[in-house]
């Protein structure tokens, strides 16, 4: 049986969910290439300088960045545990 994680809010600061995943959903402004719209480990251009989501709550935001919510597994103790385990996930789930 799995415990199940606990939720956090966002790290301020982190970012890590808008640079480690690749997503395919279209996102504005970005050029679809190789069928993805953003590459893993490719930062987000809605991604404000202060690792902040310009688009949040908007309705072009892509569904799976909404679908990504914060938890004490996947954001870790800081930035970098959170790109590692996303980096796992992106590369557990690639084609």
């Amino acid at each position: 049986m799995s415990v199940p994680t606990t939720p956090v809010s966002c790290r301020p600061g982190c970012g890590a969910c808008c640079i480690a995943p690749s997503i395919s959903s279209p996102i504005p402004g970005m050029p679809v290439i190789n069928g993805l719209s953003k590459p893993a480990g490719v930062r987000c251009i809605h991604l404000t300088p202060d690792q902040r989501c310009a688009i949040f709550g908007h309705p072009e935001r892509p569904a799976v960045c909404g679908s990504l919510m914060p938890s004490a597994d996947m954001c870790g103790d800081s930035a970098e545990q959170a790109m590692r385990w996303l980096g796992h996930v992106e590369a557990a789930t690639a084609p």
